[in-house]
């Protein structure tokens, strides 16, 4: 059995929530370990768009979503927390003495003063695409982790939602040329985004899909079924099959937490019904949850404090203003 670790407190999962966290629990002076299954940072943000632009976290007019991960891990740096990407939280128990113990899909056992879950939606896996099943060589994607990746493809995206929609507005001014393929003549996409795309030289066909992927080692063509018209080739450089994703607690739901339905309910103070377990962002559940980053930053910090009095009981829950401490 590997050796056992200790640590005041593990945070599962790495996005936006969970790197907040870490930063909060250093400030308070707290050990920290960082867990999560994809191999770098910052959880969905990272995973499916880097590049898109947020609006709504305080304090920035506009940010793109990797600079937004880039500045968290940087926030948390002077605390040096331990990152343990690319590894899976397997098991929760408990020790005689009440802490609770996380086993590691890598061995790795860290006892925790506290666990605070910050796992968003679960480990996520991007919906396939039919036509691309049969097809081994290079040019389907299904998120663009660099845009610059693309500058003069010849982009054919499917789907009609906010990602689909989000990459077309991104890349119509690098690529050399856009088309969305969607299955049907609405969109599941925020009006005002389709409305800007529907404005630039990108071409949507509708009650369309992908039938075929063209090309040996890379992709070089589309074929294109609409309704009632015979199949029509596209070029094309690069695939983005923006078809959503499906997502997956995986062991989470082994930990005998309290959930509704794909989601970890809390109480005011962001605890769980575990002892010593607390959880924020997305992936919590109460009456008037609202699930945007902004809100997840709150419930971490709301978190990390009431862990700190769990942990030790003569703490104050409220630690002072960080100006105070220059």
């Amino acid at each position: 059995m590997a050796a056992e670790v200790s640590v005041d407190v593990l945070v599962v999962g790495a996005g936006p929530s969970g790197l907040y966290a870490a930063y909060y629990a250093g400030f308070r002076g707290l050990s920290t370990v960082v867990v999560d299954a994809l191999p770098e940072p910052g959880g969905q943000v990272t995973a499916m768009y880097p590049e898109k632009m947020i609006y709504d976290v305080a304090g920035f007019p506009v940010i793109k979503g990797r600079d937004l991960v880039v500045n968290l891990v940087e926030q948390a740096k002077a605390f040096e927390p331990l990152y343990k990407l690319g590894v899976r939280a397997d098991g929760l128990d408990y020790a005689d003495d009440g802490l609770p113990i996380m086993t590691l899909a890598d061995g790795t056992v860290l006892k925790c003063g506290s666990i605070i879950i910050t796992g968003g939606l679960g480990s996520f896996t991007s919906r396939p695409l039919p036509a691309a099943n049969e097809f081994d060589g290079e040019g389907i994607l299904f998120f663009v982790p660099h845009l610059d990746d693309l500058a003069g493809h010849n982009v054919v995206i499917v789907g009609g939602g906010d990602s689909a929609f989000d990459w077309a507005l991104a890349l119509q001014p690098i690529a050399k040329s856009i088309t969305v393929v969607h299955r049907r003549d609405k969109f599941r996409a925020h009006a005002g985004t389709v409305g800007k795309v529907q404005a630039l030289p990108v071409q949507i066909i509708v009650n369309a899909e992908v039938s075929r992927i063209i090309g040996d080692s890379k992709v070089t063509a589309v074929e294109v079924t609409a309704k009632g018209a015979e199949p029509a080739l596209l070029p094309a450089d690069t695939v983005v099959a923006a078809l959503g994703f499906t997502a997956d607690l995986g062991p989470l739901v082994e930990w005998g937490l309290e959930l509704d339905k794909r989601h970890i309910k809390v109480d005011s103070t962001m605890a769980t019904n575990r002892p010593r377990v607390f959880a924020a962002g997305d992936i919590t559940e109460y009456a008037g949850k609202v699930r945007l980053i902004a809100t997840g930053f709150g419930e971490a910090a709301t978190a990390v404090n009431n862990a700190a009095v769990v942990i030790d009981p003569a703490a104050h829950l409220f630690p002072g203003h960080s100006s105070d401490n220059g």
